[in-house]
């Protein structure tokens, strides 16, 4: 009897909880998902999102807070003013970005550095100048390279040397992402794609109710960024993945290829045969720098590195010996192929 009239109390509960668990679910399905894209940062990027606002104007908000702190094409931005030895305090996401970027440059023994930039633009990649550098240029460039060279102490950047120049390339379009990313979820936004310029942040579902799918493209020598071909499908939620590929950005000179990744240690164009790394980490910062990094070790101090950070999954594209690819990628990615 006593069993009976409890089973009477809860039924009122029991109903409550499926009629509003049907409404929300309802809800969900029923609020549509918005489509934003623009440029940033010398990119395109592309946000979808589930709210039933538009929220463009805010994420553009955000976005020109990233531009305003690390881009380099930003002639009032505070990474120009330090690189044209301005005295300014830097901001908070100048401080984020640089001290994640010092972490990651001793996690991988100086192969991430944002001081490299002299020998990028030497090389011809950064501003597309010049000859191909000589020995005694690349040594004199080098004693400009070093990320132990700057520090931040008390809000302002110290350099070594005045000619240092830093470029958060590598971070910034991650940092970006995250950025926006932390800007939904603060709307209580919880299914969204965030991408810069192909580094993405996602969480959640996707329109048709099922987790995200994300293509890693297929190595061509493709300058024009015309074959989209897909070497496989990675099913990823609440994570961040970036992508570094050395198969678009190269050029020739007396018939040898150079890379557009520039070793810091060695100041020459790296040489072994990672042609993309990709990286999936909690946060697109991260994935960002570390696919960078990747490309400068290798494969085998790549996977030293992994050994140490197990938090990291990895997907490398090598090239084979007959022009054919080969595949490397970490244990915990397995699950996370779709094909």
């Amino acid at each position: 009897m006593q069993n009976k009239k409890r089973l009477i109390w809860q039924l009122p509960f029991l109903t409550f909880l499926i009629v509003g668990t049907v409404i929300i679910v309802g809800r969900q399905r029923s609020t549509p998902y918005q489509h934003d894209k623009g440029m940033v940062f010398g990119t395109v990027y592309h946000i979808t999102y589930q709210s039933e606002k538009n929220l463009k104007d805010g994420i553009e908000a955000e976005l020109a807070k990233v531009d305003a702190s690390l881009s380099p094409f930003n002639k009032n931005s505070i990474i120009s003013a330090i690189n044209q030895n301005r005295k300014i305090a830097v901001d908070k996401m100048f401080a984020e970005v640089f001290s994640l970027a010092m972490k990651i440059s001793d996690n991988t023994n100086g192969a991430f550095d944002i001081t490299v930039a002299p020998l990028v633009n030497a090389w011809g990649f950064g501003f597309k100048h010049g000859e191909m550098p000589d020995r005694h240029e690349v040594d004199s460039l080098k004693a400009l390279v070093g990320y132990k060279k700057v520090s931040l102490k008390d809000g302002y950047i110290t350099k070594n040397d005045p000619r240092i120049m830093l470029d958060c390339s590598s971070i910034a379009k991650g940092y970006g992402c995250d950025i926006v990313a932390k800007y939904l979820r603060n709307k209580g936004i919880d299914n969204y794609m965030v991408e810069i310029g192909g580094e993405i942040v996602i969480r959640g579902i996707n329109e048709k109710r099922l987790p995200w799918k994300i293509g890693v493209t297929k190595p061509t020598e493709d300058s024009l960024n015309v074959n989209q071909e897909i070497q496989t499908i990675i099913n990823v939620t609440d994570k961040a993945m970036a992508t570094s590929g050395n198969y678009r950005n190269f050029y020739y000179k007396n018939g040898k290829k150079y890379a557009h990744t520039i070793d810091p240690t060695t100041g020459y164009p790296v040489q072994h045969n990672i042609l993309s790394s990709t990286v999936i980490a909690d946060d697109c910062a991260t994935a960002d720098a570390y696919a960078t990094a990747f490309m400068v070790m290798g494969l085998d101090k790549a996977k030293a590195v992994l050994e140490r950070h197990p938090e990291l999954m990895v997907y490398f594209i090598l090239a084979g010996d007959k022009s054919e690819n080969k595949v490397w990628f970490s244990p915990s990615m397995k699950d996370k192929i779709a094909h």
